[in-house]
């Protein structure tokens, strides 16, 4: 499929609004190296991204499939897709060499049978080999046979004898052929050459060998096989080898051609290859030969440590989060089997969080209690994931939590109740006093603003009198003062923070005016005592 092909609509497959997928930014989250697909949000289709090989992807694994997860945020939501690559016709059979060549005694019997290397084809399901066909001749028929994981090969079965008098020489073609729509085939040349009489093949002295090797083995012997021929000296002698390798392929066994041995020689991963197919050939020197087979089991060792993935995480939290609210989406994964990749996420303890199982091979860390900033702003949390396997493999990964603040705490004032004196005839302007405030939270939050709070001195307002710097807190007299008029003041401050909405504290601030000698004594009752004395003379 050409790139920007559509795949599926997830959209509608999920009962997804396009909408949602766009505010809840939508993205894949692909295992494979490739990113095989993409999502378009604003149609919530899945579109080819790159080019699809399915033999690469999953060689002779059907049916061929890959998984992805869609995470959309604000709520989290987690939706896992498998999507399967179809097969199509676009390998045809092809053998590992360009001639087969045979050597037949000619007193080799009618019944015969003559393994044929096999011809391979990626492609899988009815566009992969079907079938193998002879021409036509007087003396050779092809059997058919399939191996237990389904790889088709054929033997040559002689049907009348030889005479090498009479012709020492045959040369046969051999074709393979898949079942897709169009037909693609292959060939290959057979040359026979006829000896002289060799009447015995050799024959193993089981037909299938069995074994189980851990994967961690080092290289060395396996096992022997052992095949025997009734005939004698040098017609008796036996070589031995694999057959039906795959050209290229990476089998991590060799077999010693004069005693049968087989060894390892390459290294064993149960998690790529759990077990292989040997298809073995004992030889004479006049190319009669028997067959048998080993069958090795790889059994799993627990040689992988899991691997923490964080899908989502922002690294910070705000502090009035309820809990139960999501912090990271994790993934762990562990290549091993069986107990051995089985694992458990744990976080260390006395923190406020705690892990959630969610979704297959994914967990969820949330909090488990509320959040104060003031009293921690950062956490550092460190995931560990432990398989349960012998010797039991772990590993740990480290994140960092800010805690980010809102506007839960009011001002605080340092001291309940502010008192100052002032002596009468001040200058205006001069400084009386300093108000001190302090904010735990942080930011805006924390930014503190000073304010006379409204109110009236002899009819006048407090602010014709007094005045506070907003930010230093300074109280200043804005007048001269007079003892004789009013002895004390009582004004209220707030503190106000910078926070939405703004939180504030208020203050009593006295201030008392010190007399000053400043006015001379009078008489009150003077006009009186002067009336007094002219009457009474």
């Amino acid at each position: 499929m050409r790139r920007g092909l559509l795949v599926g609509d997830v959209a509608k497959d999920l009962g997804l609004d396009v909408k949602r997928l766009v505010s809840g930014r939508a993205r894949l989250v692909i295992d494979e190296e490739n990113q095989y697909v993409a999502l378009n949000q604003n149609k919530g289709h899945l579109v080819v991204n790159e080019r699809i090989d399915r033999e690469k992807l999953c060689a002779m694994k059907s049916p061929c499939s890959f998984g992805l997860e869609i995470v959309i945020e604000d709520p989290l939501e987690l939706f896992s897709v498998t999507i399967e690559v179809q097969d199509i016709n676009d390998h045809a059979p092809d053998f590992p060499k360009k001639e087969i060549n045979l050597e037949i005694s000619e007193s080799t019997p009618a019944g015969a049978a003559f393994l044929l290397e096999s011809a391979t084809d990626p492609d899988v399901g009815i566009n992969s080999l079907q079938s193998y066909s002879l021409k036509e001749n007087p003396h050779f028929v092809l059997r058919q046979h399939a191996g237990a994981d389904g790889r088709k090969y054929a033997e040559m079965v002689l049907q009348s004898g030889l005479d090498r008098e009479k012709q020492s020489e045959h040369t046969l073609v051999l074709s393979a052929a898949d079942g897709g729509e169009p037909q693609k085939s292959g060939t290959v040349k057979i040359h026979v050459s006829v000896l002289d009489a060799n009447d015995n093949a050799p024959i193993f002295t089981q037909l299938i060998y069995k074994t189980s090797v851990l994967e961690n083995m080092l290289p060395g012997t396996v096992i022997r096989v052992s095949a025997k021929d009734d005939d004698q000296g040098y017609n008796g002698e036996v070589t031995y080898s694999f057959t039906h390798l795959e050209e290229g392929s990476s089998c991590p066994f060799e077999i010693n051609s004069h005693t049968g041995d087989i060894k390892l020689t390459g290294e064993l991963d149960y998690e790529i290859y759990p077990s292989y197919e040997l298809n073995l050939q004992a030889k004479d020197p006049w190319g009669l030969s028997g067959a048998s087979k080993l069958l090795v089991e790889v059994v799993d060792v627990n040689d992988n440590s899991p691997v923490i993935t964080l899908t989502s995480y922002s690294g910070k939290i705000s502090e009035d989060s309820p809990p139960g609210t999501v912090v990271a989406l994790i993934s762990v994964q562990d290549k091993d089997s069986g107990r051995n990749g089985q694992v458990r996420l744990t976080l260390d303890e006395n923190l406020p969080f705690r892990i959630k199982s969610s979704l297959r091979n994914y967990y969820t860390l949330v909090t488990d209690q509320i959040i104060d900033r003031e009293k921690r702003s950062k956490y550092n949390i460190t995931l560990t994931a432990t398989d349960e396997g012998y010797p039991v493999l772990s590993s740990r990964n480290e994140l960092s939590l800010d805690v980010t603040d809102i506007n839960d705490n009011a001002p605080d004032f340092s001291q309940n109740y502010y008192s100052t004196q002032v002596m009468e005839n001040n200058h205006p302007g001069i400084s009386l006093l300093q108000i001190h405030a302090t904010d735990p939270d942080q930011g805006p939050n924390a930014r503190i603003s000073f304010f006379l709070s409204d109110g009236e001195i002899n009819g006048s307002p407090v602010s014709a009198y007094f005045s506070v710097h907003s930010e230093s807190g300074v109280v200043q007299s804005l007048r001269s003062l007079d003892y004789e008029q009013m002895k004390e003041y009582k004004i209220l401050v707030k503190a106000q923070d910078g926070g939405s909405p703004p939180l504030s504290s208020n203050v009593t601030v006295k201030i008392l005016i010190q007399d000053q000698n400043d006015n001379p004594p009078q008489h009150l009752y003077h006009s009186h005592i002067l009336s007094l004395v002219k009457t009474q003379t």
